[in-house]
């Protein structure tokens, strides 16, 4: 298989090492939002690889969301001369719809960019497992 840039990678929330399994376990819970199977069925990658891995994915959610925010708010005050007030409502309404969004795509960009893709990885995978 070629190798997929990494921000499509993540867009299509596949694992980073194989680029084959799935990242979060479908459908979408609102009980269990960012539910993630503890490896990748296909190459065995650890999700998970240490304790409070994710950590760094807050402050890219951060940081894409509050732009994304900010050019929200933007276009609603100066092209649509909205008040203060009705395009914080606005926005609100928006952060409601985009939050679980946001929460996913910082997970899946974190280990897209710390974790290698590695093309011999399912190959490594199916020798393992046959004991070879």
């Amino acid at each position: 298989m070629k190798k997929r840039n990494f921000l499509i990678n993540a867009f299509l929330k596949k694992c980073p090492r194989c680029q084959e399994g799935n990242l979060f376990t479908a459908p979408f819970e609102f009980s269990k939002p960012v539910a993630m199977p503890e490896q990748c069925p296909i190459c065995k990658q650890k999700y998970e690889p240490e304790p409070g891995f994710y950590y760094g994915a807050m402050f890219l959610s951060y940081i894409f969301s509050g732009f994304f925010f900010l050019g929200i708010m933007g276009i609603l005050l100066i092209v649509f001369k909205m008040s203060i007030n009705p395009a914080m409502g606005v926005l609100l309404i928006v952060a409601a719809i985009t939050y679980f969004f946001f929460l996913r795509m910082s997970r899946s960009i974190w280990i897209n960019l710390l974790v290698k893709y590695d093309p011999k990885s399912k190959e490594k995978q199916e020798t393992q497992s046959f004991g070879y």
